[in-house]
């Protein structure tokens, strides 16, 4: 479902987003409601890092050497299963 309302945006704003719309083929309404919808996700995962870091800060974990161990724990696995330069 849709909704048809009235926005107000700077020269420029337009100029730039009706330049972004062609190049990827959209039109300017298309554009700007992923523009929003990518922008409004952007908020809620950048919420929700800062609450697991407040978590993780929290109970003393160390959130980038978890994600580390877990990079090379995913490596190992598909050198074991694709060889050194397998296929992804």
């Amino acid at each position: 479902m849709t909704a048809k309302v009235t926005l107000s945006f700077s020269d420029e704003t337009i100029a730039e987003a009706r330049r972004f719309a062609r190049r990827e083929g959209l039109s300017l309404s298309a554009w700007m409601d992923r523009a929003a919808r990518e922008k409004a996700l952007r908020e809620l995962f950048g919420a929700h890092a800062d609450a697991v870091r407040r978590a993780a800060a929290h109970a003393n974990l160390d959130l980038e050497a978890d994600a580390l161990a877990d990079e090379r724990e995913a490596a190992m696995v598909h050198r074991a299963m694709f060889g050194e330069h397998g296929a992804a």
